[in-house]
């Protein structure tokens, strides 16, 4: 059974049992197994004695679509496509060809379902998505959380620190550990076999993926932003399940020492997966237990929010997780619970404060959003970086913090540079648009973090990160040959 801390009702509409399947309107965890929300529609279809449609949809018109992003989210549904092609489960995948195409589509599905089950997921258009749906339709919605290890929702409130949302972890979290979403996806004969859309709704939104998987579009036909290209990097639950092998097979154990050095570390390049929905945090830890002869009985007994003693595994892959549970966590906690996670005013009171007091102090330099976008200021380790985001959808996690605050130390104001951040960060980073991308550019101004002092010009109380220190921290003669000289 889904726990029904897991389960968020949208509306107040009741459930139809007699229309003719159950819906599951996919729209955040893009991926067949392992998803608590695909868990909760089957859960519906077999008390109900219904058959199961699973609806993939992929609008055209959100902020930053490009083909990038939408690469990495069709190449999962071809993979959604054949994972459910087996089994009694329907599948539509719908991939809008023109702004405002898909405009009563979930509404057409929706008036033959019985129920419909959605993803609960806190950050980006998705929240006002699901909310304006749940006051239309006329049968009941529930959005089901798969984001993390802990519900969203148990933790009642926000956190404003990682070492207090640990505490509290280390608290709660063993109650939540031995609900796990399923591995596998029902069989034939446990459920009704699903028959076929009715030819009127695919006539007038064709499926984005013939029988063969071929795909009915072209992403160049598409008003999307082309010029922000694919990554070489595939997107979907196998090529998502590949990166999960090759991290714990080759890298997790030196992640403690490696995962800051640049070119030859050891980090896991899971968080598009787990953007795009493709990974489960779940799996993560079954893939670790599995390597690591652990069950969630061998738990340590430390609650105090210290970062060793609550796992009782070795030191990097406690480092692993950390990072994977408290910092990953911590930002979904947030933008649940705050609704202005991306705005200004969310910033702790101190951060603003110092900022502000400092807003008019002198700029070594100060650039451009353009100049920032095509890597055009007088520092090398920071144009890299930039190069790395714009090329290949991604920065390493310490150059990703030096990026930011760079860019605070030559914008205007605080407030121009968080616009900057959050341009640059969700038009390119193929993890974007996420709640840890607002969690990493909040950070550069203060969330999460603490006062540090003596204040400095610009940054005031504010951490403060220069490329000269990073230079000595990091071995960057290889990233910078590879990245620094890229044409603007």
């Amino acid at each position: 059974m889904v726990p029904s801390a897991r389960i968020l009702t949208k509306n107040a509409a009741p459930v139809l049992a007699d229309r003719d399947y159950v819906l599951y309107w996919m729209i955040a965890t893009r991926r067949p197994r392992w998803n608590f929300a695909m868990d909760r529609a089957v859960e519906w279809a077999s008390e109900l004695g219904k058959p199961l449609l699973v609806f993939e949809p992929l609008r055209c018109d959100y902020r930053w679509a490009s083909d990038r992003t939408h690469r990495f989210v069709v190449d999962g549904m071809r993979d959604n496509a054949a994972a459910l092609a087996g089994s009694p489960i329907g599948y539509y995948p719908y991939v809008e060809p023109r702004v405002g195409a898909g405009k009563g589509l979930l509404g057409a599905l929706a008036e033959r379902a019985a129920v419909v089950v959605t993803d609960e997921f806190p950050c980006f258009f998705l929240p006002a998505m699901v909310e304006a749906a749940g006051n239309r339709l006329d049968v009941k919605l529930e959005a089901v959380d798969s984001n993390g290890l802990l519900p969203v929702a148990a933790a009642g409130r926000e956190f404003y620190r990682a070492y207090d949302f640990r505490r509290f972890l280390q608290r709660q979290l063993p109650d939540h550990l031995m609900d796990v979403p399923a591995a596998r996806l029902p069989g034939r004969g446990s459920l009704p076999v699903f028959d076929s859309v009715p030819e009127a709704v695919t006539l007038r939104w064709p499926r984005a993926l013939r029988p063969d998987q071929e795909e009915a579009f072209s992403l160049g036909d598409l008003p999307i932003d082309h010029r922000v290209e694919p990554i070489s990097k595939a997107g979907g639950h196998r090529a998502a399940l590949r990166g999960l092998r090759r991290f714990l097979g080759e890298r997790i154990g030196d992640y403690g020492e490696q995962r800051n050095q640049v070119e030859e570390g050891a980090t896991s390049e899971l968080s598009a997966y787990f953007h795009f929905g493709h990974l489960s945090p779940h799996q993560v830890l079954d893939g670790i237990a599995r390597r690591s002869d652990w069950t969630p009985w061998k738990l340590g007994d430390e609650d105090g929010g210290a970062r060793r003693g609550f796992w009782n595994l070795g030191e990097s892959i406690a480092a692993y997780l950390d990072q994977m549970v408290t910092w990953r966590e911590l930002g979904y906690n947030f933008s649940f619970h705050r609704a202005d996670y991306a705005t200004y005013g969310s910033l702790p009171d101190w951060a603003r404060r110092t900022l502000s007091f400092h807003s008019a102090d002198h700029r070594p330099h100060t650039y451009s959003l353009e100049q920032f976008e095509t890597a055009s200021t007088h520092d090398a380790v920071w144009n890299a970086a930039q190069n790395e985001l714009r090329e290949r959808g991604r920065v390493h996690g310490y150059l990703r913090m030096l990026w930011g605050k760079k860019i605070l130390h030559w914008s205007h104001s605080p407030r121009a540079a968080l616009n900057i951040m959050i341009e640059l960060n969700n038009k390119y980073a193929i993890d974007g648009r996420n709640p840890n991308s607002y969690s990493g550019i909040f950070w550069v101004l203060g969330r999460f973090d603490r006062a540090w002092g003596p204040a400095r010009g610009v940054f005031g109380k504010v951490r403060y990160m220069s490329s000269k220190n990073t230079r000595r921290k990091l071995r960057l003669g290889a990233y910078l040959d590879r990245w620094s000289g890229r044409a603007s």
